[in-house]
């Protein structure tokens, strides 16, 4: 315990008994002679002429005791003195009274004195700044030069979106090489690190504000590079169905069949399901049609897949194809299907046609095309729930006679192609898809 008492007596003193790093360190001489303390004063002013800021400071010697009194510029320039007169031989102890000017001319000739040093430096660095300059505009107008040519960037590049991207390329790295050899002139390319330093955080904090932005401009570098669809193509992008007009650096722009623009982000696109019509001229159309549960199905699906086939408008290969979907309410729902070619025939006039085609050739074999709704007939009293719940029972419907095909040529297509070119030749607006591009 003893012990543990002592340590903290000696830890607590510790600090008291540090020596002051300020004052001169060493043994004081019994002799005290006025010739070393006048040889002590006239050898610290000589020193302190010779410094800058001290022409306010006095130096009286007594005993080897030095007593500084005075002005300087600053705190530190006093705080200094200390260090320069503990360095002299016979000097026992430091008072430093020395304290700043508040004189506002004298703090701030050095400011002045700086500034007029630097202008000197400056106007004798013009000759060499003008050649740094000179080298820095001759590498820049040469890599401007080179990203305006068509060769080889149009030829290397898949289209004029992704030339453009090279060229930028180029013209920035032209740019970082005459600002480094301009830097390299001057002798300061120490300042080519903090300059792309700051640059790079700069670049760091845009890039989180406008995320989206840059999402959406690598998503249009990777679209027009893979082409998943081509110009005047029927696609089908998160629901919406239209004829692509052109792909920007920001969106894919398409125009529905009702006339209306649909502009849907790029970013979007990319990671979008989508559906190409275009891709094959072969297109498939379907419908449902229901028949009495008492018909022979069987037959019904014979005819059906006969009538469909010798539609003149429906291909032979694929063959049409009915199956049976489903039980209905007092009816079975077949599904009839048949493929056309979607450039020669209009995919919904093909349906509606296959509909009346279908159905009219069903009822001339008397097999029922029921009507499942109800209907109710107030006479006399009021019905009970079973009659009004009974549906009504109709005569057998007689034969109809068959029917001839009608013209389902797609007569809006072309008034649909000519608002999609005059879109597409739009100067004002450059499309980054290209009819002869490849496509994913």
């Amino acid at each position: 315990m003893m012990r543990v008492l002592v340590l903290l007596l000696c830890l607590c003193a510790a600090p008291a008994l540090a020596q002051n790093t300020d004052q001169p360190q060493g043994t004081i001489e019994v002799e005290d002679s006025a010739t070393q303390d006048a040889a002590i004063a006239v050898r610290i002013r000589d020193i302190l002429s010779e410094l800058d800021g001290y022409e306010e400071v006095t130096v009286t010697v007594s005993s080897g005791i030095v007593t500084l009194r005075g002005t300087t510029i600053d705190g530190p320039k006093a705080d200094r003195l200390n260090d320069i007169v503990a360095r002299v031989a016979g000097v026992v102890a430091i008072e430093n009274e020395v304290t700043e000017t508040t004189d506002v001319v004298a703090r701030l000739n050095p400011a002045v004195e700086r500034f007029q040093t630097r202008l000197t430096q400056a106007i004798a660095l013009l000759p060499l700044a003008a050649v740094a300059l000179c080298a820095f505009l001759v590498v820049l107008f040469a890599g401007i030069l080179l990203a305006r040519m068509r060769y080889p960037w149009d030829r290397i590049a898949p289209n004029a979106f992704i030339a453009n991207i090279y060229r930028q390329i180029v013209r920035m790295v032209f740019f970082v090489s005459g600002l480094v050899i301009a830097l390299d002139i001057l002798g300061a390319t120490a300042l080519l690190g903090t300059i792309l330093g700051a640059a790079g955080i700069v670049g760091l904090a845009i890039g989180f504000a406008v995320r989206d932005t840059v999402e959406n401009f690598i998503a249009s570098i990777m679209l027009s590079i893979r082409q998943p669809f081509r110009p005047n193509d029927i696609v089908e992008i998160e629901g919406d169905v239209g004829k692509v007009i052109r792909l920007t650096s920001r969106a894919t722009i398409l125009l529905s069949f009702d006339g209306n623009h649909i502009r849907i982000p790029n970013a979007t696109v990319f990671k979008s399901r989508i559906v190409n019509y275009s891709t094959n001229n072969e297109r498939r159309f379907d419908f449902e049609i229901g028949v009495a549960s008492d018909a022979d199905l069987d037959q019904v699906r014979t005819l059906t897949d006969r009538v469909v086939g010798e539609l003149p408008f429906v291909l032979k290969d694929p063959a049409p194809m009915s199956w049976i979907e489903r039980i209905g309410d007092g009816s079975v729902i077949l599904v009839v299907t048949g493929w056309i070619d979607q450039n020669d025939t209009s995919l919904a006039l093909a349906k509606g046609e296959g509909i009346r085609m279908v159905k009219a050739a069903i009822e001339a074999e008397g097999i029922e095309v029921p009507d499942t709704t109800y209907r109710i007939q107030m006479v006399g009293g009021a019905p009970s729930l079973e009659e009004i719940a009974r549906p009504e029972v109709r005569p057998e419907p007689p034969k109809a006679a068959l029917t001839v095909a009608t013209d389902v040529e797609d007569t809006s297509k072309a008034a649909l192609d000519r608002i999609a070119e005059a879109e597409r030749n739009d100067p004002e607006t450059p499309d980054l898809l290209s009819d002869n591009g490849l496509t994913e």
